[in-house]
């Protein structure tokens, strides 16, 4: 077996991408596949894997791998276990026979920020989180509790706010929102239009844009109520939109966050609440694991990587804070590289190396 190649896989709830790399830092094969989050992402996780490692490995010789991390979001507690069953298939049917590791999603977000081996990261993807590192061990992580019990502020958290609120402003239990057309445009390109859903066919459906027959024209707005001209229609719709959510796997759900922030930066005022609670949650996250002072911290996931209201809000609570400027994980796979290197190498990954890895 040779010693010159790792693999770092980060699987996903959405996404599981792998990194095939030389002890110095150079990569030479990237692969991606669905996600793998046995709670969330309603796959097979070993299938995912396998189809990442298969992808990166394409014109490698595989007798090179000395060894490779892999790190999936689920895979602590209960699901521990599990994954490292699941990532102990994959590795065997891509052909490896190198040194298998299994983490957290945790430590090859943090790795992929930074070298550092102390310090604090704040996620907010598919989930959210924080956790605080120490001599490169897991000391503290609050949240990351999955979609239904927790995770707090992460794209799936804001989704499902705002379709409560698209729900609550279709029977009239809530205010008028610019998040009902986005819902109805989301949703309905996710598979199969609303009036489809709804039990139409393509011949039966109304003159005119799903939106205005949910919403109403001006001119119905301004007179009559919802139940005289638009109720049925807004029920069907309701209806609609459950039947698609409920059709799909929790994770997808997190799709329709950056609508959500698309609205907020319009100043709808329901989007502004939604990510204004949803930064409010995740600052109030990294507090409660105790960051010590001028820490390191690392910034992972779609919410706090993609410009939006979010990102803009947390990255200026977490300056107030630290009085520093947050670093960024942009590639868990690199990160889980990183972390299969020092393995190998029996060291911490030089500053260097990581930079190279990382780019």
């Amino acid at each position: 077996m040779g010693t010159g190649m790792v693999i770092g896989v980060d699987a996903g709830a959405t996404t599981t991408r792998c990194v095939v790399a030389t002890v110095d830092g150079t990569v030479v094969g990237r692969g991606t596949a669905g996600g793998a989050n046995r709670n969330s992402s309603g796959v097979e996780v070993s299938a995912s894997i396998e189809a990442a490692l298969t992808e990166a490995l394409r014109r490698i010789d595989r007798a090179t791998i000395a060894a490779g991390v892999l790190g999936a979001a689920g895979s602590s507690g209960a699901g521990r276990e599990a994954f490292r069953a699941a990532a102990g298939r994959a590795w065997r049917s891509a052909g490896l026979t190198g040194e298998l590791g299994t983490v957290t999603d945790l430590e090859v977000a943090f790795a992929a920020g930074t070298p550092e081996p102390d310090g604090v990261l704040l996620l907010a993807g598919t989930g959210a989180l924080a956790a605080r590192f120490a001599a490169g061990a897991l000391e503290q992580r609050c949240d990351g509790y999955g979609w239904l019990l927790g995770d707090e502020g992460s794209a799936v958290w804001i989704a499902v706010r705002a379709l409560r609120a698209v729900l609550a402003a279709l029977d009239g239990r809530g205010e008028p929102t610019s998040l009902v057309d986005a819902a109805i445009a989301h949703f309905a390109a996710a598979g199969g239009t609303p009036e489809e859903k709804a039990g139409g066919t393509p011949g039966e459906k109304a003159v005119g844009t799903p939106a205005e027959k949910v919403v109403g024209m001006p001119g119905e707005k301004a007179g009559g109520t919802p139940g005289e001209k638009t109720g049925g229609v807004r029920e069907e719709m309701a209806q609609a939109l459950i039947a698609a959510t409920f059709a799909m796997p929790p994770a997808r759900l997190g799709g329709f966050a950056p609508a959500v922030s698309a609205a907020a930066e319009q100043d709808d005022a329901v989007a502004v609440r939604i990510c204004a609670t949803a930064t409010g949650r995740l600052l109030h996250t990294f507090d409660h694991v105790g960051p010590p002072p001028g820490a390191v911290v690392v910034l992972a996931g779609s919410v706090l990587l993609t410009p939006g209201p979010v990102a803009r809000q947390v990255r200026a609570g977490l300056l107030a804070r630290t009085g520093a400027e947050p670093r960024t994980a942009r590639d868990g796979a690199a990160g889980a590289a990183a972390l299969a290197i020092s393995r190998v190498t029996g060291a911490p990954v030089a500053s260097v190396t990581h930079a190279r890895l990382t780019r």
